[in-house]
């Protein structure tokens, strides 16, 4: 059957079930605003294409499995289904129809009476919520069915009935990312409702209702038979929300258990695979789901458990997913194979490789043996597969949150939480590895593996700044044996330390130079992007011997508009007497460079307002060091602060850089030049003390007659290498160079999409954005849709108003912007381009990178 039928045609004498295979409810806010707005703007006498509602008859042995609530209404002539397409908008029709009879219910000319006698056009709400909501077994009424539903193992079924539809309930409901969507969508169209009867009363939500039942058309489609029903599935896609990898995985493994032969997996043991897959699933969406603010990534989650269960390859973008989906094929289940065998790759044909795609000769690999020659798929691989599912999502979590795991120390706790504050990257399925109870790691082992994680990242990636890739392919493959027990966690943390020995020499070497090219322009220390982890763990150095903790990370990383958390104790453009007498035998780049040296920097423990940073030295004290962080306490102790103290103490530092990751510098020499102020030591002469007034405004580098050319050409100079750094080295802004125009492009290779800079002199505006133009509006608004999916994402790291603008007519942008910008105020740049840095990081990283596969589906699709 294929025809257009309206809402309230769809429930006439219908049963609907989201079956186990489907995920829960996924559509946010611009999937609910287009609907809401295609539903208020649709005129009354037009019909609304609504999209395909494709569905299967349950059979009589498929509708025993349903709740025992049910079947008195089958009995009753209702005929059951099982929704295979279009249950995102169906789910969206009945919460906003529930939502309509609520609000109805609840106006005060209708508290007192019965739903029988409350009408809304011509029918009362009784007999609306008989038709689309839910009936009551008569004649007591005790059995409540309703019409539209999950099966009863989805974390949804109950949380749609008791949270959404209001049924009284005592127990506990878990929540879920899906849940979470559900409530969200109740709260959007309960305001929506809202403010359109404030403007169009009763009428106008009687109208409303009419356009929603009669008006909006589905295309159906009825299915005959489940092989039907799975590739069906497999090939469908809801509107403006494709299904994740994992979603179509537990589709696909779903449908393998239908096809065996009946002599390899009977009735009762179909079922039971089944339902080992449903729980599984079931639990990795509640882990994935558990923080319900930052719900973690389905992608991640499945590609990090393929490396640690099969074996790796070295290929890019979406091959862990293709391989599983080959890996468990319908044609695994087959018995007979053709005959000729598949052919081998020629190796003796050169291939010529980008170099920039190869991070360092000894990480370059053979692609490894991907078993995909046939061979039947016994269901037990099916069963093992799901449980180790089953088994890692836990630990999964407690890599992004190792505070709430009960079987882990506290010393355990706080080197994983040390890896999530340097950058866990690759490492993470090693971890989570760790935690699993089955490979029979030892917290002290598991402390040991941590701490050589920690220190390979800080050498290898934090000083020597290799691309994020540098042995990722060793360090995967060492995953899946230390998960299958072929290999020890303390080989791989003898293999860590082994390596970063061997590279800590050229590291430093690398740290060296890329410094200097930091101090070229002025930014010294303060531009190096891992300056807030470095100083913390400083900091936490302190604590330990004073058993008090008196800064916190998220205080220190926390971006305000105008606030600073480092602080460069001799000012970057020093106004004030004090300072210019105690550095008035230096010259003022010698000072600019004193100003930008490790010893000059100290983690605050509250913000400050930046351009309190000109205060003198006993201001500063007073004002927050005495009572401040260890650091601070412990700068404060000094009578004043000069060159020498700026020396020692970048000294002491460097020294404490040495103990804590096990290294050592090649020389004195080595360590000053780093720092940069060796001049220090020069033996000048120290000219008589400066009499002068305190100047009553900042010094202003830039001069006042400067072009904006000339302005933009040297702003983007300095941010420019800033910008390359904090990326990493990739080729995000490696091959961009500063100019006189308003913005500054990167590349993110991905057509259509594009994250730049812009700087504007006139309305005094600095802003990282992303603009999305593939020539295509509605694959532009799609692109945009798969980003702002990711809001909670982002806003959770940029702490900056994020600007989401789904273009009308073409174009779509997301923008982070800050305004008020003096640009001839250099003191200011160093922040300036800090937050372009850090945010156009953000932005790749959690809209562009993080769902990049969405991103090209939506690109290559029709």
């Amino acid at each position: 059957m294929n025809e257009l039928q309206s809402l309230s045609q769809i429930f006439q004498n219908k049963l609907f079930r989201i079956p186990d295979y489907q995920r829960g409810y996924a559509w946010q806010d611009s999937q609910l605003r287009d609907f809401w707005e295609d539903l208020i703007n649709l005129q009354s006498d037009r019909n609304h294409y609504t999209g395909l509602l494709s569905m299967k008859v349950l059979s009589k042995d498929e509708a025993k499995k349903l709740d025992t609530d049910d079947k008195w209404l089958l009995d009753s002539g209702f005929r059951p289904y099982h929704i295979i397409d279009g249950q995102q908008r169906l789910t969206t029709f009945v919460i906003l129809l529930n939502e309509i009879v609520e609000f109805i219910a609840s106006l005060p000319e209708n508290e007192s009476k019965p739903d029988e006698n409350i009408y809304l056009g011509y029918e009362n709400l009784k007999d609306i919520k008989a038709k689309y909501i839910c009936r009551k077994r008569p004649p007591e009424g005790f059995i409540i069915t309703y019409l539209f539903g999950y099966e009863n193992d989805n974390p949804s079924a109950e949380y749609l009935k008791h949270k959404i539809f209001g049924e009284k309930f005592g127990g506990t409901l878990k929540e879920t990312y899906y849940t979470k969507n559900l409530l969200y969508a109740k709260r959007f169209f309960n305001k929506e409702i809202t403010a359109f009867y404030e403007k169009g009363g009763m009428d106008g939500i009687a109208e409303l209702y009419r356009k929603l039942t009669l008006r909006f058309m589905f295309n159906i489609h009825e299915i005959e038979d489940d092989y039907d029903v799975f590739v069906a599935f497999e090939t469908m896609n809801n509107r403006g929300k494709r299904l994740t990898n994992l979603e179509l995985l537990k589709n696909r493994l779903i449908y393998l258990t239908t096809l065996y032969d009946r002599s390899i997996l009977d009735e009762i043991n179909e079922a039971a695979l089944r339902e080992k897959i449903n729980k599984a699933w079931k639990e990795v969406y509640y882990q994935l789901g558990r923080n319900e603010n930052t719900p973690l990534s389905d992608d991640e989650f499945l590609r990090a458990h393929w490396i640690m269960y099969f074996s790796y390859s070295r290929k890019k973008g979406d091959d862990y997913i293709k391989f599983l989906l080959r890996k468990f094929s319908h044609k695994s289940i087959f018995m007979n194979f053709a005959e000729n065998e598949t052919p081998v790759e020629d190796d003796t044909i050169p291939v010529v490789v980008d170099d920039e795609d190869t991070d360092d000769p000894s990480d370059v690999q053979e692609n490894e043996a991907v078993e995909m020659a046939p061979g039947f798929l016994a269901p037990k691989e099916i069963a093992d597969y799901v449980n180790s599912l089953n088994e890692t999502a836990e630990y999964w979590y407690y890599t992004y949150y190792p505070e709430e795991c009960n079987t882990i120390s506290k010393e355990e706790k706080v080197w994983i939480g040390r890896l999530n504050r340097i950058g866990i990257g690759y490492f993470r399925p090693l971890v989570a590895v760790s935690l699993i109870p089955s490979v029979g790691a030892t917290a002290e082992e598991r402390i040991n593996f941590y701490k050589a994680v920690e220190r390979f990242i800080f050498i290898d990636f934090r000083m020597a700044m290799y691309q994020s890739s540098y042995q990722s392919s060793e360090f995967y493959r060492n995953a899946r044996k230390v998960y299958n027990n072929e290999m020890k966690l303390t080989e791989v943390a003898a293999l860590l330390n082994e390596i970063a020995d061997a590279d800590a020499p050229s590291a430093i070497q690398v740290f060296v130079t890329k410094m200097n090219k930091r101090f070229i322009s002025n930014d010294g220390f303060y531009s190096w992007r891992d300056l807030k982890y470095f100083l913390y763990e400083y900091e936490y150095s302190l604590v330990s011997q004073y058993k008090i903790e008196k800064l916190q990370w998220a205080d220190l990383t926390k971006v305000v508009k105008d606030q600073v958390t480092v602080e460069h104790i001799l000012p970057q453009t020093p106004t004030k007497a004090y300072w210019k007498n105690q550095f008035r035998q230096f010259t003022a780049e010698e000072i600019k460079t004193l100003s930008a040296t490790l010893g000059n920097m100290l983690p605050l423990s509250q913000s400050i307002n930046s351009r309190l940073q000109n205060d003198s030295f006993e201001e500063k004290k007073n004002r927050g060091y005495y009572n401040g962080s260890h650091s601070e306490i412990e700068v404060s102790k000094e009578s004043d602060w000069d060159a020498n103290k700026i020396y020692e103490r970048g000294i002491k530092l460097l020294h404490f850089m040495e103990e804590r990751w096990n290294f050592k510098f090649a020389s004195q020499e080595q360590m000053e030049e780093l720092l940069h102020i060796s001049f220090v030591n020069d033996g000048r002469d120290i000219p008589p003390e400066l009499i002068e007034e305190e100047s009553s405004a900042e010094e202003i580098v830039v001069p006042s007659d400067i072009s904006d050319d000339d302005l933009k050409l040297q702003f983007w100079t300095k941010a420019l290498p800033v910008i390359v750094d904090a990326f990493g080295d990739n080729s995000t802004y490696s091959n961009v160079s500063p100019s006189t125009r308003s913005t500054l492009d990167g590349f993110v290779g991905i057509g259509g999409i594009n994250l730049y800079c812009t700087m504007r002199l006139r309305k005094h505006t600095l802003s990282a954005n992303i603009w999305i133009d593939v020539k295509n509006r509605e694959k532009n608004k799609k692109i945009f849709d798969v980003m702002f999916a990711r809001k909670d994402n982002i806003e959770k790291i940029v702490p900056y108003a994020i600007g989401w603008n789904r273009g009308v007519k073409r174009s779509s942008t997301v923008n982070v912007e800050i305004e008020n910008v003096d640009f001839n105020d250099t003191g200011r740049w160093p922040e300036l381009i800090d937050f372009l840095a850090t945010t156009c990081v953000a932005l790749k990283s959690e809209l562009i990178t993080a769902c990049a596969d969405e991103l090209h589906a939506v690109i290559d699709g029709d």
